[in-house]
């Protein structure tokens, strides 16, 4: 059976302007699902249903499909089972829908894998995820009635203690996967019935009960980052020209050169220092006048003809795996560095092809404090994989 993941992204919202690729930590918010989709590989096929054309465009970077949903499905008033039935109307080859919430940033592959099991090979007819609650649940009043609340699931006399109490299950909306033959009768839960529990610490959705910073945080903590774990960063090289500086040249009457740069990032650098992250800078022009001047005592390649080949010279020397090496970008002459680097980022305002090849794009701009971000990224990086190094 052709099992498809559908991800339903619209481009109106009533909270967040075009939410669903709002960055977080650096990535469009419906890249953290579609890359756990990708990296499930239990579908024939991904796709997008969207009424918007960046989202299309955000969403093919993401190797996913698009599936241009009508007006009639794309109002404040449509349901999601409204979306996914004209989606099937269209893609008659499709058998099974698993059904992915755009606001579900901590998915990981290996529930995907699972939930795919459990239609496939033990038959059940839909599949949907919860989280396990412990939270004692009491009868509403409403204001005027004289009436007492009454517990809902305790006893108060005997109230349970944490770790002597299951919980309860609730739905999280992370997913819901249903075969076709039900879909088309207007339920996306039915026939034979499984719940998939999702660890508490994956359950995070960002249009109930979160907010954007802190899912920075969780997704940070807990979201997946790909297939290969995450090594510590031995090696930062940063481009000069439109990350350390704003890229402008101001040329004096006697023809000298005159650069700007923002302070927060030359702490940055000394903090990466500190750390132990060894910080070099590369540059297509030859700027070392400017880099004397800024005395930042880096490692320095200038008038670099071929960024790719310097970078992995650097990382031979050292002795690094590529996933001990990170890139901060932000031309096309950065791309490939970007694609080869384990960890990479572009300030906000790079051009189009160096943020298609980014992992991590910046809220600040260059020579505006983005290396000082990317290097607070970093940071927040390594203290993931100190804790699961711990774990």
């Amino acid at each position: 059976p052709h099992l498809a993941a559908l991800v339903l992204a619209r481009g109106g919202s009533k909270g967040i302007p075009l939410k669903n690729i709002k960055l977080l930590a650096g990535v469009p918010l419906i890249g953290w699902v579609l890359r756990a989709a990708t990296d499930a590989g239990v579908f024939h096929s991904i796709w997008v249903s969207t009424d918007h054309d960046e989202i299309e465009k955000v969403a093919k970077q993401f190797g996913a499909k698009v599936h241009r949903r009508s007006p009639e499905v794309s109002q404040d008033s449509s349901t999601s089972l409204e979306a996914i039935t004209e989606f099937l109307n269209h893609h008659h080859e499709v058998d099974i829908v698993g059904n992915i919430q755009a606001t579900s940033p901590c998915l990981h592959p290996s529930d995907l894998i699972k939930v795919a099991d459990l239609i496939q090979k033990e038959g059940f007819d839909s599949v949907f995820s919860v989280v396990r609650r412990h939270q004692f649940r009491w009868s509403e009043v409403k204001k005027g009635d004289n009436k007492m609340t009454e517990p809902q699931n305790l006893n108060p006399a005997k109230r349970y203690r944490r770790q002597d109490w299951p919980g309860e299950l609730y739905e999280n909306g992370s997913f819901y996967f249903a075969k076709r033959h039900l879909i088309e009768k207007g339920y996306l839960q039915g026939g034979k019935m499984a719940y998939y529990e999702m660890r508490a610490e994956h359950s995070v959705d960002i249009d109930i009960d979160i907010d954007w910073p802190i899912a920075e945080q969780r997704v940070l903590s807990f979201g997946y980052f790909g297939k290969e774990p995450l090594k510590e960063v031995k090696l930062l090289v940063c481009s000069i020209d439109g990350c350390l500086t704003n890229g402008r040249i101001y040329v004096t009457e006697d023809h000298k050169e005159m650069v700007s740069y923002d302070y927060r990032d030359i702490v940055g650098i000394d903090l990466l220092k500190k750390r132990g992250i060894q910080v070099r800078l590369i540059s297509d022009r030859d700027c070392s006048k400017t880099l004397s001047a800024m005395q930042l005592g880096c490692v320095a390649k200038v008038n670099v003809t071929n960024k790719l080949q310097v970078l992995k010279d650097w990382q031979e020397d050292m002795g690094l795996s590529w996933k001990e090496v990170a890139y901060l970008g932000n031309e096309e002459s950065d791309v490939e560095c970007l694609k080869q680097a384990g960890m990479n980022g572009v300030p906000a305002d790079a051009c189009a092809a160096a943020q298609k090849a980014a992992g991590y794009i910046c809220k600040s701009r260059g020579g505006c404090g983005a290396v000082r971000e990317f290097a607070e990224h970093i940071f927040l990086l390594l203290e993931k994989v100190n804790s699961a190094r711990k774990q």
